[in-house]
């Protein structure tokens, strides 16, 4: 896994991304976490193509701490099988990724 990641997860309100970066953040999993949408999300489930209101989760974080992460988000999370995928940061400011560095724990 790389040093540093961008974790994505999805839910239906608001107050459940918010739920989600609140815990990420107090149990120093990830250094930031931003909130999108509501964004339209188009997709497969039980055999028919569905459409809802979503909100994108983006969590800053290392490499290191995705299980720990993963686990995190699964404990709150709504939805039967939700969306949890990370993504490496091939690249970034020194400074930002320091302060990240800086932020989180260091190991899981």
């Amino acid at each position: 896994m790389n040093e540093y990641i961008q974790v994505a997860t999805t839910v239906g309100s608001a107050e459940e991304a918010g739920a989600i970066a609140t815990l990420l953040l107090e149990k120093r999993l990830a250094a930031c976490v931003q909130v999108v949408g509501p964004m339209t999300s188009h997709y497969w489930w039980q055999g028919k193509i569905e459409t809802a209101a979503e909100y994108l989760c983006l969590a800053k974080s290392r490499g290191a701490l995705y299980s720990d992460i993963e686990a995190a988000i699964k404990e709150i999370h709504p939805y039967e099988i939700p969306e949890i995928i990370a993504m490496p940061i091939i690249a970034g400011s020194k400074d930002y990724l320091a302060w990240v560095a800086a932020e989180v724990r260091e190991h899981a």
